[in-house]
């Protein structure tokens, strides 16, 4: 795969709707994804990104200045964040008329149960995997989540 074709994947990318496109060609995969999701207490500057995988490549923009700054560092206190592994709808508790798993200032451990995703009608349990305080839920009850989405801040303790 050249640098020409993966330029043109970015700027799709960048200049579309489209948050992620992924193109296998003659045995190597490459995922293109706009980091779009963003948190008032963790900030992520938006840019796109290229991930290939074998070998391992990433692509850039053509013009760095083109780029948005990161925000300066800050001494705030740094968030776990518990991200969903796969594709799917998020539900806080196993049944509509269960109560939730877990609430906003609640203590976990690890392997805590804090939510199901559902993908292709598997009911999939997502465990927290640090000891900590949940301090924010991202994403509201029967939202569908993408890949690596962050779901939970977790205040470690």
């Amino acid at each position: 795969m050249d640098l020409t074709y993966l330029k043109k994947l970015v700027r799709i990318v960048e200049q579309s709707g489209v948050d992620e496109i992924e193109v296998e060609e003659e045995g190597l995969r490459v995922r293109v994804a706009k980091n779009s999701h963003t948190n008032s207490s963790i900030a992520h500057a938006a840019s796109a990104q290229a991930v290939a995988s074998p070998p391992s490549q990433a692509v850039q923009g053509e013009n760095p200045a083109s780029q948005p700054a990161a925000p300066p560092a800050t001494p705030e206190v740094k968030y776990h964040e518990v991200k969903s592994p796969i594709v799917g709808t998020f539900y806080r508790a196993p049944a509509p008329d269960a109560e939730e798993y877990i609430q906003v200032g609640q203590t976990v451990q690890p392997k805590t149960v804090l939510c199901i995703i559902e993908a292709m009608k598997l009911m999939n349990e997502i465990e927290c995997d640090i000891a900590g305080r949940v301090v924010k839920i991202l994403v509201e009850n029967g939202q569908p989540v993408e890949y690596n989405q962050t779901l939970f801040l977790i205040e470690p303790v």
